[in-house]
């Protein structure tokens, strides 16, 4: 086979070209590189400043190419092109290197492709981008690919070419912004960068890849090439029961992860991702869980932001193993039956700049104007969410993280944030919207195109909100006019609750609307009730440390906490550590205090945890009209004085349990409450049960509901409510 020119030229270089390609700043370097036409011959032209000399291997011969510029740059000429692909010997002073031209490669993205990444509307740009092990013209090698729409000049630089931005300076596609190199004949595995001369300033810049797929282990900034994956899924059926489940009606109950301070080696070594699979996924089973979500497993370069100040948008961190080492673990919780989700951050970056801040030179990914651009509260960049190629950055992330590596859904950090131009600013530090309005319409348009792209390319997938306003219909479906979120996390009952559980019980009776203020807007959204990291962390101490009263009373209330969770409407989330009443505030520098599972403190509320987590599985009254009014009614939600509250869950079927919570440490006995029927009841939970710690007060064996009306009700049973406890009945044989 011969090849054609990569790109025609008529002439010879002109003094101006030499000096544009020597000194690293020629916009159009893959047009005078490579194999092309020149008069009635043939010329091969290569820029190597390290080589000291270079040969053609063609024909059975081995014909040198002449060095044509002192700077390094060699040429060959000839009658007739060498056969494709010609592989040229390349001699350096201390060793010898026999390879392909990158130059005599065509490019390999579609016109197609560059149209719909320039659209916003490229949902798997992280195929066209970044670096792609690949084979063109039976030659195996890298594509290279990126989007600079401001630079002068981009190479790729690396392990293989001495970090040198004059070797490989890639091919510009017209006016996409987007550019492309493939190098040949180097392999997964090697370190690269990107070198962007700015065609304005003249800046020269280092960045890493913002699609790359893998990276080195920090505080190393480099990318990797990600080697084709290996990994075999075993997950096909999860996958398959995914796609029909009803998750409206069905049980959700997630246990969040900090991957890097679960556990640690006794050196302080992290867990890998193969470590957790073996460790975590059994003991989230056990614990009765449903879920596991990840905190932020994508690359970022310091460990204290929990990976919430991301770098790598598509490269799961080195810290914890290789990308297939991430696969193996959510196929191991996929075996297991258990859901994983991902904590995902589009609402800002970090200023590094080695990564995604000003990345050709100017406001690329970014605002300009730091009234829109600057995240003041902590430092970061804004994402420009009306830049359609920022657009289809974002969009390819979320895609990329469900379609490549499993995962069952999407949290979505600090929505609130990106909903509002003046979120944390104050008066003449944002500007309003077209309209006048303080509403980010860029970022509204692009989260319900985030939400339409999930739900209808991974059915069953789940997208969640962090969103703490009252921003209407979060979780409404994007053609009725919502956001398009499956759920929102309820950050209002979780402020009430954990302000109203710091009172001492004798102050209670006067903050008893924080209990019960929640049932007027519980339906107006899917809501997933969160204990989350971020109550346990900045001085906010610990679940227990916000208990008041002795150490008897702290746990009693502890357990009290978890029941009126476990049984209030809503799907359910609670950090690491909450758990066993982890007694510190997290540290994400150290493992959790596994070590207080020695205390029967600890161990108690560890299995009344468990208990409950199973309870509310196993019990369709607790979960399958969490959304819905119909799945709840009050029995008594008035009784202030004694700080106690009723209610009953229903399920679809119409089958109840009834639940009653005494905030305070006396015990009400001789207490009535109205039920729904006559009969036996029987207490098939108790939070003060000394299988948990507590002083075993209760309703024995059974409990016989007459016809006695009361509250409203056909029939009224009277029982005991144990001190700072929940009580959970259930109609006999149930």
């Amino acid at each position: 086979m011969t090849v054609k020119s990569t790109a025609a030229r008529p002439a010879a270089l002109t003094l101006p070209e030499f000096d544009a390609l020597t000194g690293g700043h020629a916009h159009n370097a893959c047009e005078l590189l490579g194999l092309h036409p020149l008069d009635d011959q043939w010329v091969i032209r290569i820029h190597d400043p390290h080589a000291v000399s270079m040969s053609l291997l063609a024909h059975g011969a081995e014909p040198a190419l002449l060095r044509t510029d002192a700077r390094g740059v060699f040429e060959w000429r000839g009658a007739q092109p060498p056969v494709h692909p010609y592989r040229i010997r390349r001699t350096y002073p201390s060793t010898e290197i026999v390879g392909h031209d990158a130059y005599a490669f065509p490019p390999q993205i579609t016109e197609h492709d560059l149209y719909l990444f320039n659209e916003g509307r490229l949902h798997q740009a992280y195929q066209m981008l970044g670096s792609q092990p690949g084979n063109v013209d039976g030659v195996d090698g890298i594509r290279f690919a990126l989007w600079a729409p401001n630079a002068g000049r981009v190479s790729v630089v690396g392990d293989f070419n001495h970090w040198d931005g004059r070797i490989h300076p890639m091919r510009a596609h017209g006016s996409s912004g987007v550019w492309e190199l493939f190098i040949p004949d180097i392999i997964a595995g090697v370190h690269y960068k990107y070198e962007i001369h700015n065609r304005q300033s003249g800046q020269l810049l280092l960045k890493s890849d913002p699609y790359a797929q893998f990276s080195e282990l920090r505080p190393g900034t480099a990318s990797r090439v990600a080697p084709a994956s290996t990994h075999d899924w075993q997950d096909a059926d999860w996958l398959a029961a995914r796609a029909s489940r009803d998750w409206l009606h069905a049980p959700m109950n997630v246990y969040e992860v900090h991957a890097g301070s679960w556990r640690r080696h006794a050196d302080g070594r992290f867990y890998t991702y193969r470590e957790l699979a073996e460790h975590l996924v059994p003991y989230v089973l056990e614990m009765g869980y449903t879920h596991i979500e990840l905190m932020p497993v994508n690359e970022h370069p310091l460990d204290e932001s929990w990976g919430y100040q991301a770098t790598g948008y598509f490269a799961p961190t080195s810290r914890f193993g290789s990308p297939d080492d991430l696969r193996h673990f959510i196929d191991a919780c996929h075996q297991a039956k258990l859901g994983v989700l991902l904590d995902w951050v589009p609402a800002h970056f970090p200023q590094d700049g080695f990564a995604l801040a000003r990345f050709d030179g100017t406001a690329l990914y970014e605002h300009e104007d730091p009234r829109l651009g600057l995240h003041q509260d902590w430092g970061t960049h804004i994402f420009n969410y009306g830049r359609n190629e920022v657009k289809s950055f974002l969009l390819s992330s979320a895609h990329y993280w469900l379609a490549e590596f499993h995962f069952d859904g999407l949290r979505v950090d600090a929505v609130a944030s990106m909903l509002y131009l003046d979120y944390s600013r104050k008066h003449g530090e944002w500007l309003p919207n077209q309209f006048g309005g303080r509403e980010n319409i860029e970022a509204i348009d692009f989260l319900r195109a985030l939400n339409i792209m999930v739900h209808d390319a991974f059915p069953g997938a789940l997208t969640l909100a962090e969103e703490s306003t009252s921003w209407p219909m979060v979780s409404r479906p994007v053609y009725l006019g919502g956001l398009g979120f499956s759920m929102k996390w309820n950050m209002g009952w979780m402020n009430d609750s954990l302000t109203y559980i710091r009172h001492d019980p004798v102050h209670r009776k006067h903050h008893h609307e924080k209990l019960t203020f929640g049932q007027l807007y519980a339906y107006t959204e899917n809501f997933m009730l969160p204990f989350s990291h971020d109550e346990v962390v900045h001085g906010k101490g610990s679940l227990i440390g916000k208990m008041p009263g002795d150490a008897w009373q702290q746990f009693a209330n502890l357990r009290l906490l978890f029941t009126y969770q476990m049984t209030t409407p809503g799907k359910k989330l609670n950090f690491m550590g909450n758990e066993f009443a982890q007694g510190r505030e997290w540290n994400a520098g150290a493992e959790l205090d596994w070590g207080l599972l020695q205390s029967h403190w600890h161990h108690d509320i560890q299995t009344l945890v468990r208990d409950l987590n199973r309870l509310y599985r196993d019990h369709p009254a607790l979960h399958q009209l969490d959304f819905s009014m119909d799945g709840f009614a009050w029995i008594d939600c008035h009784d202030a004085e004694q700080s106690t509250l009723s209610y009953q869950r229903r399920a679809a079927d119409g089958s109840h349990l009834l639940v009653l919570l005494n905030f305070t440490p006396v015990p009400r006995t001789a207490y009535r409450i109205g039920v729904p029927q006559a009969g036996a009841y029987s207490e098939i939970f108790n939070s003060d049960s000394t299988y948990y710690g507590g002083s075993n007060t209760g309703n024995g064996a059974g409990l016989f509901a007459d016809a006695t009306p009361w509250m409203g009700y056909p029939a009224s049973v009277t029982l005991t409510v144990p001190p700072l406890a929940g009580i959970i009945l259930a109609p006999a044989g149930h």
